[in-house]
């Protein structure tokens, strides 16, 4: 879909969420993945409508380094990370019609070896719009263990979420998600199904599926979340909306969780 496409579609695909029942996570992501404005518009919408009211929804948006930008930056280039911080967030608020985000996220370090200063700088800038109200919650995103453990170390106070895409093939981020459940951080898992393409069609996760009247996409939603996950999920297609709110409904036994989990690499 074009970047027209794409935008047109966003304002009728939250007006069928909202209808359904779906919370909101809404990111701003690179490359013209998500146009933000289009979502505020269907939720204005969705309001109008009442269908939802803002406190059934649950917001969460993302601040970018530069590098992860397209060319609809949201600040000030050469302004300092904690200004961009302030005026990326601002616009949000203003595309998405509210005075508060449920969530903010920094959407990856700045570097991929470890905490850095502009990290540290960001994180403070957050907290400081998380102590004015325009956010209830933080959060990091796209993070190693070696980036959480040196973020505990500089500040006092540990993310809300920590938002990663997970691959079977790494152990479904095990570490990571250690790490948090001993802080009481709350996992976010995204790509479950695209990153795990492989899970989807092995034999373990198609029995399983088989055998609970549910899909393996299903499966692999009902197992991130009995090991502790949040799953997010990012489809526009009504069918797989249904079946993904379906499966919050799949209990998995112990022994098919711990047989999906015996797919990691």
């Amino acid at each position: 879909m074009g970047r027209r496409g794409r935008r047109s579609g966003l304002r009728g695909w939250w007006n069928w969420r909202c209808a359904r029942g779906f919370g909101g996570s809404i990111r701003r992501t690179s490359g013209g993945i998500n146009f933000e404005a289009g979502v505020g518009e269907g939720l204005a919408a969705a309001y109008r409508a009442g269908i939802v009211t803002r406190d059934d929804l649950f917001l969460q948006t993302k601040f970018t380094y530069r590098r992860g930008q397209d060319d609809r930056l949201p600040y000030d280039p050469g302004a300092r990370v904690a200004v961009q911080v302030e005026q990326s967030l601002a616009g949000s608020l203003e595309h998405l019609g509210t005075d508060h985000v449920d969530s903010f996220v920094l959407h990856g370090p700045a570097s991929g070896y470890g905490w850095t200063d502009a990290d540290a700088e960001v994180w403070e800038a957050m907290q400081r719009e998380r102590d004015a109200g325009r956010a209830r919650l933080l959060g990091v995103s796209n993070v190693s263990l070696r980036h959480l453990e040196q973020m505990i170390e500089v500040h006092s106070e540990a993310p809300a979420f920590v938002q990663n895409r997970c691959y079977a093939r790494l152990g479904w981020d095990r570490e990571v998600r250690l790490f948090c459940r001993e802080r009481k951080i709350v996992y976010q898992g995204f790509s479950l199904l695209t990153a795990n393409v492989e899970v989807l069609r092995h034999p373990v996760a198609s029995g399983i599926a088989a055998r609970a009247n549910a899909t393996p996409a299903q499966v692999v939603f009902a197992f991130a979340r009995s090991v502790g996950m949040l799953p997010l999920t990012g489809t526009s297609r009504a069918k797989h909306m249904r079946e993904d709110l379906a499966s919050c409904e799949l209990k998995l036994e112990p022994e098919a969780v711990g047989a999906i989990e015996s797919l990691a690499g």
